[in-house]
């Protein structure tokens, strides 16, 4: 993670343990390997060690938007999901719906950073849940500053890939109307 420069880029410190990020079709996240859009259009499977009764926050986000030269609408994030009890994704709550990775064409390979925070209990969200049918309310976002305001803390673990354009950003986009 440091090689990508996620810190200073979107952390402050390198999660102590790899989160384990598989796709459709044993597609492994592998610090920083290179994967389509066409291969990480559906949500992956997400395991960490987590303590029981304990609860979680899953977030997926892209510093590069809408390129790693001119990332003005740093960070937009992909997938965020908070009380995950264990870490049982599908039984928290989802405050964004995942979106796969979209680059735009020409802008290069970008940076899609997945981190897992302990949580000190189950926490009241005040933001807007997001569905994948747009992505208004996704740019300018900061997980950093998500984690201070929630008092997160670090990350427990994390992962990244990379990713640009393919002939399936059409179809993400026309999903999100845009």
């Amino acid at each position: 993670m440091e090689k990508h420069a996620i810190v200073p880029d979107v952390l402050d410190k390198i999660p102590q343990k790899v989160l384990e990020v598989v796709y459709t079709g044993n597609v492994k996240v592998d610090l920083g390997n290179e994967l389509t859009p066409t291969k990480v259009k559906d949500p992956p499977t997400v395991k960490w060690d987590a303590e029981e009764g304990s609860f979680y926050l899953l977030c997926m986000t892209d510093p590069d938007a809408p390129s790693r030269s001119n990332p003005k609408f740093r960070e937009w994030h992909h997938w965020l999901v908070g009380n995950i009890p264990g870490n049982d994704i599908a039984k928290g709550q989802v405050l964004s719906e995942y979106i796969g990775a979209g680059p735009p064409k020409g802008s290069g390979l970008h940076r899609y950073i997945i981190v897992v925070y302990k949580q000190s209990g189950k926490l009241n969200f005040d933001e807007k849940e997001l569905t994948n049918r747009s992505g208004d309310g996704r740019g300018k976002f900061s997980i950093r500053k998500f984690a201070a305001k929630y008092k997160l803390g670090d990350p427990i673990a994390g992962n990244l890939f990379q990713a640009q354009w393919d002939d399936y950003v059409p179809k993400l986009y026309k999903q999100l109307g845009s």
